[in-house]
Parts: C-alpha cells; structure tokens; sequence
C-alpha cells in the first residue's frame, strides 16, 4: 500500500476565506530538500513578479562576483515587491532561481542561502534552480523569479 502524499496547507487570506495554497509531495515521488513537487491554489488573484534582479535603487548589480551578496539584495527585493501587493514569501506558489554557474557546489550554496533567508517559505513551494549561461546585467550571477496566490 502506497504512504499518503505529504501535504502542507497555508492558512487562508482574506476574511472572505475564497484563498487556499495547498503543497503536496506525491508518495510516488522523491524527496526533496524542502520544496513540494505540486502546489495546488484556489485563489481570486495572481502576482507574478518580475524577474528580480540583484540591483539596488539606482538600478546598479550589487555585489559584482560576489554571488551570496547578489543572493541577499534578490531577498531584499523580492521581499520588497512581494509586500507591495500585500503578500508574503508564504504565499508564493512558484519560484524560479536562475544562476550563472554550471558548478552544482555553488548552485547549492544559492539554494542554502535562500533557504535560510527571511523568504525561506516561498522556497517550501513548487521550485525550479536552474544554472544558465548569462542573465540580463552585465556581472549578474543570480535572478529569482517569483509567483504569489493573494487574497480578494
């Protein structure tokens, strides 16, 4: 007999309760470190975010060659365009992380430092990390590109 799928549900939004995320890891499938390989939304809205850049303000890569510090300002702003349309890393429902590495070492430190940074949630959801061969900045080293279920 199959094991159930493992299942973790966050709390809906909204007093009008029209939005659930649901994570779910199929017992047919591998584990993972820390993701779910399906999330299921009910939800009346969708946020989907730019790619987010290591940019500060003034538009400038932060961090050039260094790739943990382009890791944080990519926190900084995904936690910044999140809380703009009222969300939280919790309410992501999809992520993409684009590295400009073929190095798995260092495309394991990219998911530790996120996994580790205040938008860890956002990283308990159907995620991607991909290693590429150039991102759109000169000297950028990392993009993430996020998608968020909100409430009414």
């Amino acid at each position: 007999m199959k094991e159930a799928a493992h299942m973790m549900t966050v709390p809906r939004l909204g007093e009008d309760g029209e939005m659930s995320i649901s994570r779910i890891n199929p017992p047919d499938l591998h584990e993972t470190p820390g993701y779910h390989h399906v999330t299921v939304v009910q939800a009346a809205r969708m946020a989907m975010l730019a790619g987010q850049c290591p940019l500060d303000r003034a538009g400038e890569v932060v961090g050039k060659g260094d790739l943990l510090r382009q890791v944080d300002q990519v926190v900084s702003n995904a936690t910044a365009a999140l809380a703009a349309v009222g969300a939280g890393p919790e309410h992501v429902v999809r992520s993409v992380i684009y590295v400009v590495s073929a190095d798995r070492a260092e495309l394991g430190a990219v998911w530790k430092r996120l996994t580790d940074s205040s938008l860890a949630p956002a990283f308990t959801t159907a995620s991607t990390l991909l290693g590429v061969a150039a991102l759109g900045y000169p000297d950028q080293l990392v993009e993430l590109d996020l998608t968020a279920a909100l409430g009414t």
